[in-house]
């Protein structure tokens, strides 16, 4: 059975910075969405009354 092959240092280090940067990214997104979602919904409340 073949052992799995351990990245270098640098490669790890590279994949950390990708995923600190995909997990602001998204959080980046959601928190825009949220604000467009609760923009969408005050237009709506203005529009009823």
């Amino acid at each position: 059975m073949k052992t799995p092959r351990q990245e270098p240092p640098r490669a790890a280090d590279r994949k950390d910075r990708l995923k600190a940067a995909l997990k602001a990214n998204i959080a980046r997104r959601k928190a825009q969405a949220q604000a467009r979602a609760s923009e969408t919904r005050s237009d709506e409340e203005q529009e009823e009354e």
